[in-house]
């Protein structure tokens, strides 16, 4: 099983020796169905606005080290190359109070007139399949926290990826799990269908090679896909955007045997420049992918943007060429190896 680690930023990192400590966790991928009471949408969604650009986080792990750490020789190429490009911020137990976390982040985008990308990542049993980021809020506590939430979120221009490996992990659960995790994905779709309109919003839906696009496509729908955008493809992983648009046709598809219409998608572009080598813990030779950016005029086949969701140089954990790092620490090295692609 192929396994894919999320990180998380906070809004302030801690910088030590070699590197950025962020407060970050992981994820992967598998599943049963579910049913929702979803009302299926008739209608194709449009591509997003051709004036749309996305928010550069300036605390984000690779700009907090950048800073810190001007004088090493790397810095000038993870400045250029990473640190200055837009990049998802990661939300969860480690943001605080997240309505007002959401809310100011967002208003720091909109005063530079650009649009933030945002991951939610506080499911109960979070990563279910792996471990490394084990935890996430209590079923009750959920609902307040994906409320709050939206609604920092509001009527502002937001890219919204909801829960990575969510869907994915569903095979790591019981089945009374598995359906509960279903229902709290449905309410956190119709949260943010009706706290915020404005918001463009995507389930995490695995990746080519972890869930048949049939399974997805059933646990999309029970998980209210209708109530929001569509779904990412490929977070935290190295699959080429070829073989993720591939697959993203075939969940379409099933999603149409079933009366949902075609769905947007988006792909994370971050570490795929070079595509897999089958390996998901800090892989030697990987190389970033082309930066956030929409595809203009999107056709429903293609991925109406690529985005940098995991963030370029932080540690998948203590393994592979990253060994004796922890998950989400931002490690020089890793990046540099992704700017160069070895």
């Amino acid at each position: 099983m192929k396994r894919r680690t999320i990180v998380a930023l906070a809004a302030a990192a801690t910088i030590a020796v070699g590197g950025t400590t962020a407060q970050s966790l992981i994820g992967h991928a598998e599943t049963p169905a579910a049913t929702t009471t979803s009302t299926v949408s008739t209608a194709a969604v449009k591509a997003l606005p051709s004036t749309l650009s996305f928010y550069a986080d300036p605390t984000s792990g690779p700009a907090a080290w950048v800073r810190a750490n001007a004088k090493d020789s790397r810095a000038a190429t993870i400045r250029a190359s990473i640190s200055t490009k837009p990049m998802a911020r990661w939300y969860g137990s480690w943001s605080g109070d997240i309505r007002p976390a959401v809310n100011t982040y967002v208003t720091a985008a909109a005063k530079k007139k650009k649009t933030p990308v945002l991951v939610a990542y506080n499911i109960p049993g979070r990563d279910a399949c792996g471990g490394h980021s084990a935890g996430g809020a209590a079923a009750t506590q959920y609902r307040t926290w994906i409320s709050g939430f939206a609604t920092g979120v509001g009527k502002r221009r937001a890219v919204v990826v909801l829960e990575p490996d969510a869907l994915a992990d569903l095979k790591c659960l019981s089945s009374s799990e598995a359906a509960a995790r279903q229902k709290l994905l449905a309410y956190a779709t119709a949260q943010f269908r009706a706290k915020a309109p404005n918001a463009y919003v995507y389930l995490d839906a695995g990746h080519s090679t972890y869930v048949t696009a049939t399974t997805m496509a059933r646990r999309l729908k029970a998980a209210g896909v209708t109530d929001v955008r569509g779904f990412a493809l490929n977070v935290s992983n190295y699959h080429t955007t070829a073989e993720e648009t591939a697959y993203a046709a075939k969940v379409n598809k099933a999603l149409a045997t079933q009366g949902v219409s075609t769905r947007r998608y988006v792909i994370d572009t971050s570490r795929n420049g070079k595509g897999t080598n089958g390996e998901w813990c800090n892989p030697a030779g990987r190389k970033l992918g082309v930066t956030s950016r929409i595809t203009k005029n999107a056709t429903v086949k293609q991925p109406e943007a690529r985005l940098w969701i995991k963030a370029p140089g932080e540690s998948d954990g203590n393994c592979g060429t990253a060994a004796g790092s922890s998950a989400g620490t931002f490690d020089p090295q890793l990046a540099y190896n992704l700017v160069k692609g070895r």
